[in-house]
């Protein structure tokens, strides 16, 4: 029986039970085991036009898939209803290892680590745009967008940067050190998982192992895509991850029980966000959290008097995948519905199937 020590501890221990069961798995790395090294840096790369009103964007990352860790192209994406903003996931250090914290959707952009993904997403907030009723308005000096079918932009060059980081984790040697605020802690818990259209492009990525680190040395040759990766688009010049490929990944992951991210925040599976029954108002008026200039406080570490003595859950001990991670299911389909760009004048109706048609236009 292990004593939980801190706040963050007891934190993390709430989530842990709080967190519904996730769905069908994209990566392999997750609660009960983690990668012994962190990820490589974000790269520098430019952003494609936002291809239809009220998409928003799904900065490229970092996942862990059978040869290791490997880029993830970033996308514009439909959400999946009116008023709501991407939260970006982030790869945490705690249990001795890296564990991935998915990325979700909610009425607020909550935490992702303090990583400076770009484009809006500086570390804390977004500063690309906000929700003006049921539609979305850009702000044009941070994102690029095709003025020639979205209209509703305005311009801010007031939005400050301060954070010059590339590193990709938050915690561990190196790594970012920010911390969430309870209302971060509660936008995660009442989030909403990421659409097929995401899902689909982390799986179709996976299989590239051009995308691998181990085999781009940090410098990904197909950074951002103009349409979502699908079977039937896939990465230029793609090539299947080699059984080399996995045997290398496996040495770095290690089975830990249940780590933390040392953050107050549980690690899920990269593919897994917290499900909600609750869906958010459909005309949220709230605007994102301002950028870097203010960092969320650190979470107190006043230990609480007789801290209790919680158990993980049996449900939390993985075990790390044999002989390499096996790709999801439904990997190579593309989304459902997906042919078509938004209704009503582009906008996302409120369940949209995860997706207008992108525009047809090759991976850049």
């Amino acid at each position: 029986m292990r004593t939980l020590k801190s706040l963050p501890a007891l934190i993390t221990a709430i989530l842990i039970f709080a967190v519904p069961a996730p769905s069908m798995a994209q990566f392999t790395v997750g609660v009960g085991f983690t990668v012994g090294a962190p990820p490589p840096a974000i790269p520098y790369y430019a952003q494609p036009p936002a291809p239809y009103p009220n998409y928003q964007w799904n900065p490229g990352y970092w996942g862990w898939g059978p040869g290791g860790y490997y880029w993830v192209p970033g996308v514009w994406v439909a959400p999946p209803t009116i008023g709501v903003y991407w939260t970006p996931g982030f790869w945490g250090y705690g249990g001795g290892g890296y564990g991935w914290n998915t990325g979700y959707w909610g009425p607020s952009v909550g935490f992702y680590g303090g990583v400076n993904y770009g484009f809006g997403y500086y570390g804390n907030g977004y500063a690309g745009g906000a929700w003006n009723g049921n539609n979305f308005r850009y702000n044009t000096a941070v994102v690029n967008v095709n003025k020639t079918v979205i209209h509703n932009t305005y311009v801010n060059k007031t939005v400050i940067n301060n954070n010059n980081s590339r590193t990709s984790y938050n915690g561990g040697h190196g790594g970012i050190s920010a911390k969430p605020t309870q209302s971060q802690i509660t936008a995660r818990k009442n989030g909403r998982p990421p659409t097929t259209v995401q899902k689909d492009q982390a799986q179709v990525a996976s299989n590239d192992r051009n995308l691998y680190s181990s085999v781009n040395k940090g410098k990904p040759p197909v950074t951002a895509s103009q349409k979502p990766l699908t079977a039937k688009n896939p990465p230029p010049n793609s090539a299947p991850v080699t059984s080399a490929d996995k045997q290398s990944a496996q040495k770095l992951v290690k089975s830990n029980g249940n780590p933390t991210t040392g953050n107050g925040q549980a690690m899920t599976p990269a593919n897994k966000a917290p499900t909600t029954q609750n869906k958010p108002a459909n005309q949220t008026q709230n605007k994102p959290a301002n950028t870097t200039q203010n960092k969320p406080p650190a979470t107190t570490q006043h230990k609480p008097a007789n801290p209790p003595q919680h158990k993980p859950p049996t449900t939390m001990q993985g075990k790390p995948p044999q002989n390499g991670s096996k790709p999801p299911q439904n990997g190579g389909k593309p989304p459902q519905n997906g042919g078509k760009p938004p209704q009503n004048g582009g906008k996302p109706s409120q369940q949209p199937n995860n997706g207008g048609k992108p525009p047809h236009h090759s991976i850049s």
